[in-house]
């Protein structure tokens, strides 16, 4: 059974849609292009990534962004 994350930042949202999509990393790593030993440091919090590798974990996942009007600054 896979470890549940926090919620609170976005890459550990990101860590557990990889979690939760029923994928290993070495399969998202081949479908999606990204180097296995990338993904693998982003996974384990050892690196980050640029804005491109998101987009393509992102759109591989199916993830968007919402915004939580409860969370918002200023109101």
């Amino acid at each position: 059974m896979a470890k549940r994350r926090s919620k609170k930042k976005l890459s550990d949202q990101i860590r557990q849609a990889i979690d939760d999509s029923g994928r290993t990393r070495y399969r998202i790593a081949q479908e999606t292009g990204i180097d296995e030993s990338a993904l693998a440091k982003f996974y384990n919090e050892k690196r980050g990534f640029n804005s491109g590798t998101l987009d393509i974990l992102g759109e591989y996942l199916g993830l968007r962004i919402v915004m939580d009007p409860k969370l918002r600054k200023g109101k």
